[in-house]
């Protein structure tokens, strides 16, 4: 599974760095069946994701589900592999805002 490990949320489209580290310094962390957890900011959802192949491109797809500022809530999501260090990709919450995502691999 290459998209094992903890990576760092460098940069995402909607929310700036102070946000992004408000609790905790904004991560995801994937396990080796695609599962995880990810938080930025007072967004913190648990991971339930796949690694799907079309036409040649592969990207973990995934749902999670979780909180954001105390209140429950739940959404999707992809990631795909820059190279074996770095992935970019988007977390939506449903019926909420949506914001593409850079990472870098720290485990």
């Amino acid at each position: 599974m290459q998209y094992q490990g903890k990576w760092r949320i460098t940069e995402m489209d909607e929310w700036d760095s102070d946000y992004l580290d408000m609790e905790v310094e904004a991560y995801i962390e994937i396990d080796s069946k695609g599962s995880g957890e990810f938080q930025f900011g007072l967004v913190f959802g648990q991971i339930d994701g796949e690694v799907l192949k079309n036409r040649g491109d592969e990207r973990l797809e995934f749902t999670w589900e979780g909180n954001d500022e105390s209140d429950t809530t739940f959404g999707s999501g992809w990631l795909k592999l820059n190279d074996k260090d770095s992935i970019e990709g988007r977390i939506k919450i449903h019926q909420g805002d949506s914001s593409g995502l850079v990472a870098e691999r720290i485990e």
